[in-house]
């Protein structure tokens, strides 16, 4: 071996991945980084959740407390927002299943498939709070 031999062989050439301000946005992209953050969201939501039980097992004066703060309109819209993620991340769960199972891995069909998962996460959402109005178990 040559001295030669070893500097090229130690510098392997490969292309530089771009600058993600270069990549043209696709709405996989979009899909990848929702269920990331809605995972994250879904985790405060656990959390949410977990006070409620909690305010429940102190008693009926604190969870008065939690209910009146959750009942309240800015309480309303974080449950909402929560909800949503919660219905964007489990559709988008499903999504990744499909590919998983070798599904829908032609670009032009993983782009449908994460439309369609984006806008049944919202529409799941939307018949959600319908349903708990008409219900009548939320009100303003």
């Amino acid at each position: 071996m040559t001295p030669d031999s070893l500097k090229t062989s130690a510098t392997p050439r490969r292309p530089m991945s771009p600058h993600l301000q270069i990549w043209r946005w696709h709405v996989t992209m979009l899909g990848s980084i929702l269920h990331r953050a809605t995972g994250i969201a879904s985790v405060a939501g656990a959390i949410a959740v977990t006070a409620w039980l909690v305010c429940l097992a102190l008693g009926p004066d604190t969870y008065y407390v939690f209910l009146t703060y959750a009942r309240s309109p800015l309480g309303l819209l974080v449950w909402f927002g929560l909800s949503l993620a919660g219905f964007v991340h489990l559709i988008g769960g499903l999504r990744h299943m499909v590919w998983d199972l070798g599904g829908a891995l032609q670009p032009k069909t993983a782009s449908a498939l994460t439309t369609w998962s984006l806008v049944l996460g919202v529409v799941l959402t939307l018949a959600f709070w319908a349903w708990l109005f008409v219900s009548g178990k939320v009100w303003l």
